[in-house]
């Protein structure tokens, strides 16, 4: 492990995998909090996805630790051979990085989109810490089955993605250089669908767009198998023992709420929230109304925590 200093705010760490994948891990707030949350991002997007969310939870509780980091094969992480683009293998990546950057001490993750499901998959992996070490579990705008039966997911069964994911392996270079201009074309269909009929500023649309852009066509391909089959509504029974947080915008085509809907309905005592007008990217979109949350959900896990940290020092 090498760690950098990038500013007073912001530490860099990066994480080795197993299988020698190097991940680009950031830690904001106090370097020894008693409280680590972990933000995970979603599908062909990066760590600064979470920038506003993430500022907003630290003014809101000053004294935990904020930790985002980029997937493989996404933002400042190396990439990695396509085969080991599965959502079980970031459950694995996501263990990784909790080893280095919270070996001990109470942990709240929270997942947007794929990152969601990558926390349900850990859920399911390491089903004995929850409730030990993982403390409570955030769920944004994602689902824990049934992508392809809903919404722009029902594209994942047109046969002219596995055309898609097909030309991507014979010619990666061409697809990519197609990927450019498709993002181009197809960029109002996009903002429709990540960002549902709220106006959204072009500061955020560029970024979004930036981030998308930026990652490669062999990672954006390569996953989209991985949600063609996803099923963890196993590990949402687990999530009733901790805080659990769930929530989604009115207005999301990727995820529909009937996703949210379906694991607020499994998970004892969640707090499902629904924002109104907002999309899938209704982590840009509202960042106050998703910290706001997810703050809640950092003073439920707190409060419920171990005995010998029921004190915890969280400016709410």
């Amino acid at each position: 492990m090498s760690i950098s200093m990038a500013h007073s705010d912001e530490r860099r760490v990066s994480v080795s995998t197993s299988d020698g994948v190097q991940l680009a891990v950031r830690e904001y707030g106090r370097r020894y909090a008693d409280l680590t949350v972990v933000l995970i991002h979603g599908h062909c997007l990066r760590t600064e996805s979470w920038t506003d969310v993430r500022d907003a939870l630290l003014r809101k509780h000053p004294g935990a630790k904020v930790v985002c980091y980029d997937h493989r094969g996404h933002g400042d992480s190396a990439a990695a051979s396509r085969q080991t683009y599965n959502i079980e293998q970031l459950g694995r990546d996501l263990h990784e990085v909790l080893d280095v950057v919270a070996p001990t001490g109470p942990v709240v993750l929270v997942g947007h989109s794929m990152g969601g499901m990558t926390v349900l998959t850990y859920v399911g992996q390491y089903r004995h810490e929850i409730g030990t070490r993982i403390v409570g579990v955030g769920l944004i705008a994602t689902a824990a089955s049934g992508l392809a039966d809903a919404g722009f997911g029902r594209l994942l069964r047109n046969p002219i993605i596995s055309g898609f994911q097909a030309a991507v392996r014979r010619a990666p270079r061409l697809m990519q250089h197609a990927k450019v201009l498709a993002c181009k074309v197809f960029a109002p269909v996009v903002r429709t669908a990540e960002f549902g009929d709220r106006k959204v500023s072009q500061r955020v649309l560029a970024l979004a767009e930036a981030m998308h852009n930026a990652t490669s066509i062999v990672t954006m391909a390569s996953f989209l198998s991985a949600f063609k089959t996803f099923d963890r509504t196993a590990a949402l029974a687990t999530l009733s023992t901790i805080p659990t947080l769930i929530l989604c915008g009115a207005a999301d085509l990727m995820t529909p709420p009937s996703h949210s809907v379906a694991m607020a309905a499994a998970v004892d005592y969640a707090d499902f929230v629904q924002i109104d007008g907002a999309g899938h990217s209704v982590i840009f979109e509202q960042p106050a109304q998703v910290a706001e949350a997810i703050a809640r959900l950092v003073g439920r896990a707190a409060r419920t925590d171990r005995p010998e940290r029921a004190q915890l020092a969280l400016a709410a």
